[in-house]
């Protein structure tokens, strides 16, 4: 059967579609040929070439559509300002943009190019046109020149007057080292008390640091607070000994200097006088400061009774403030030498090895009887004295087991101890507080309890 036999056997309204299917192919195959049948119409320029050329913008200035009456083509990259009629040709693919029907563009920034799409913005090209006119040789002329420079001179004052003014006021930044020097210098030179101990105030500031610590051992003040240590003042003894206790904390140069320059024996001679508790209390802030990570200065503690001397303060009235800071240091040292294992990575292993081997710390504890002097401090109020001690009785346990199983004050106490932290740990849990202070408190109570079972 043909195209026509099945043509007519077709219905009359499948004709009808068909017919108007067909005839819309045909109108676009028309309009691809004809410009006339496009969708969309693109104006032509009723001027000749060399206007469209002359009108070209500077390929630097596509960043900015400048919009007309006309259609034009919005190039990518290009700020098309608010309130265009834009389209979409379908025929080029590309977007247009026109100024809408009724504005003649009067409103708009004046046009100062020769093309009628350009405003009044600065082109790169017009940039660079005006930096070459800065860097030419247009001068003032010599009065304009003379306005000028006699308006710098209001505005700015010279240099000159600028230095005369720093110097009237006596502005000199000085370092830290200089300004220990005539620290020194005035701790030497005064008579007064007061004004000694001013000086040893403001010394105290410096040595904290490390290097500063350093420079006192150059400018010879720690030998020169070491000498005060001998003095008959107690205010100058407490002092000179805070100050040396500053430059000592965590320094090992200094530590050893003030080692051979007779330092722990004078800070023991003290801390045996019959001295007041503040002069006590910085001494032995000072004497720990020296001992701490220092084994070679805690074995010649031992070997001049140090750890006695410690002991009498026990026996003395009204310096409880000191048994804590006793306790404390005994802690350290005794961690110091337990904890040395994590060090043997270390080059200087093998002789700290040697060194805290020659200390006998745990076996003079015991041989002297610091067994319940320790354990009877658990009776002090205050939560962190009771913390330093507690921790103090647990590594004592292997040691002093025998005088703590014997101790029945010291069963009694830690029993009152273990209900006190068991309520005050709940209330920690029941603030949402897990693992707090209390709590640590109340396991070291437990675990001592356990242990001495």
């Amino acid at each position: 059967m043909d195209f026509y036999s099945s043509f007519r056997c077709i219905s009359s309204h499948m004709k009808i579609t068909i017919f108007i299917i067909l005839t819309l192919c045909f109108y676009v195959g028309l309009s691809d040929r004809n410009p006339q049948y496009a969708l969309t119409e693109v104006a032509e320029d009723d001027g000749n070439v060399e206007a469209f050329v002359e009108n070209e913008q500077d390929p630097e200035d596509l960043e900015i559509f400048y919009p007309t009456q006309e259609w034009q083509v919005v190039k990518p990259g290009q700020a098309v300002p608010a309130g265009l009629h834009m389209r979409l040709n379908l025929q080029t693919g590309k977007n247009e943009a026109k100024l809408p029907d009724g504005q003649d563009g009067k409103d708009r920034p004046k046009q100062t190019h020769k093309s009628s799409t350009i405003s009044d913005v600065y082109s790169t090209k017009e940039l660079k046109e005006a930096l070459a006119k800065f860097k030419g040789d247009e001068k003032l002329s010599p009065a304009e020149g003379k306005d000028y420079q006699q308006d710098i001179k209001q505005r700015f004052r010279p240099i000159e007057d600028l230095k005369k003014a720093f110097d009237d006021l006596n502005i000199n930044v000085e370092t830290d080292i200089e300004i220990m020097t005539k620290i020194i210098n005035k701790f030497n030179s005064s008579s007064s008390t007061v004004e000694k101990v001013s000086a040893l105030y403001d010394l105290e500031y410096y040595v904290h640091q490390v290097d500063n610590a350093q420079n006192l051992l150059k400018l010879g003040g720690l030998q020169l607070l070491i000498n005060s240590l001998n003095s008959t003042d107690p205010l100058l003894i407490e002092h000179s000994a805070f100050v040396i206790g500053s430059a000592l904390s965590s320094n090992p140069k200094v530590q050893i200097e003030a080692f051979e320059a007779g330092a722990l024996q004078k800070l023991l001679v003290i801390l045996a006088a019959d001295q007041e508790v503040s002069v006590k209390k910085k001494t032995l802030y000072a004497l720990s400061s020296m001992l701490r990570q220092f084994p070679y200065a805690q074995q010649r503690f031992m070997k001049l009774g140090g750890l006695q001397i410690l002991k009498n303060f026990f026996k003395e009235k009204n310096v409880e403030p000191l048994y804590i800071r006793v306790i404390t240091l005994l802690y350290d040292m005794i961690m110091e030498k337990m904890l040395l294992h994590k060090e043997n990575n270390t080059g200087q292993y093998e002789q700290k090895y040697q060194q805290y081997n020659q200390i006998n710390l745990l076996e003079s504890i015991i041989e002297q009887g610091w067994c319940p002097i320790i354990s009877d401090l658990l009776k002090l109020p205050e939560n962190d004295a009771r913390e330093k001690v507690l921790k103090t009785v647990m590594i004592l346990i292997p040691h002093c087991r025998a005088e703590f199983l014997n101790d029945e004050n010291l069963r009694t106490i830690l029993n009152s101890l273990r209900k006190e932290y068991e309520g005050l740990a709940a209330d920690e849990l029941n603030s949402g507080e897990q693992d707090g202070y209390f709590s640590e408190l109340l396991s070291l109570t437990i675990s001592i309890n356990d242990k001495l079972k």
